[in-house]
């Protein structure tokens, strides 16, 4: 018996795509291992470090939690797909060491800015409660989130 593939259509980073993939496949399995998009990261499979984030209809989500199922007609923004102006931002601030996290961080930051054009310092550490990074203390990625906002 081999594995059943189903057909998924949906937006991605702005393109119309269709993807064959398990059901059971996660949004990141998909991303990673059929579309071979591989900026989004996985770090814990179980949403608890937010390497993973990407925007599903402009929200946050763990896409290690999210099957692939449910992206069906919706639209998907990877890290490849945010503003540059925010990546740049995280590299003049230095808000990078090792970057394993920045991805998801970076799409946190485009869903923040997006509610939240000019956000307070307390709404940038709010965001960043999701999103876990092992190298940095967070200052400088708090300023890189000032920095992408013009705050």
């Amino acid at each position: 018996m081999g594995v059943i593939l189903r057909e998924f259509s949906f937006k991605l980073n702005g393109q119309p795509v269709s993807v064959k993939a398990p059901p059971a496949y996660t949004l990141l399995e998909t991303l990673r291992y059929v579309i071979r998009l591989t900026g989004t990261k996985d770090g814990c499979s179980s949403g608890d470090c937010g390497a993973c984030t990407v925007l599903l209809d402009g929200r946050a989500v763990h896409s290690c939690l999210t099957l692939i199922s449910h992206v069906q007609g919706r639209e998907v923004v990877t890290v490849e797909g945010v503003d540059p102006k925010i990546v740049k931002a995280y590299a003049s601030e230095g808000a990078v060491q090792c970057g394993y996290c920045i991805p998801g961080l970076v799409v946190a930051t485009a869903a923040l800015l997006r509610e939240h054009p000019k956000p307070s310092t307390e709404e940038v550490r709010e965001m960043l409660k999701g999103n876990l990074c092992r190298c940095t203390g967070y200052v400088k990625i708090v300023k890189a989130v000032e920095a992408a906002a013009g705050v």
